[in-house]
């Protein structure tokens, strides 16, 4: 079955690590489906570096937590916070393409 992340998560969301990291939370609506998405181990290095167009290196942690249903990834940030070029100074809106993440299970 095809699943949308932004219909079987409560809360898709990033935010700053440090001025040099971003962090991903994606937090489940329900225990079942959390565990479906960590066995079928969809949020991998390869899946999320090719979402975000960046190297795998660049990923520095993904961390699945179950008491609370949820799964946070760390980056290296493409750009320091409040550097120039940088439009994200809080790093709240880099959650976007985690919303179309679509897959099967």
């Amino acid at each position: 079955m095809q699943y949308h992340l932004r219909d079987i998560a409560s809360v898709i969301r990033s935010k700053n690590s440090g001025p040099y990291e971003l962090t991903f939370d994606v937090i489940f609506a329900e225990s079942g489906m959390y565990e479906k998405v960590k066995a079928a181990n969809i949020f991998n290095e390869k899946m999320f570096a090719s979402l975000y167009q960046i190297p795998v290196e660049h990923i520095i942690k993904i961390v699945h937590f179950d008491p609370a249903k949820a799964v946070k990834v760390t980056i290296v940030r493409p750009i320091p916070s409040g550097a120039l070029g940088e439009t994200d100074v809080y790093g709240a809106q880099q959650h976007a393409p985690l919303m179309n993440l679509s897959f099967s299970l």
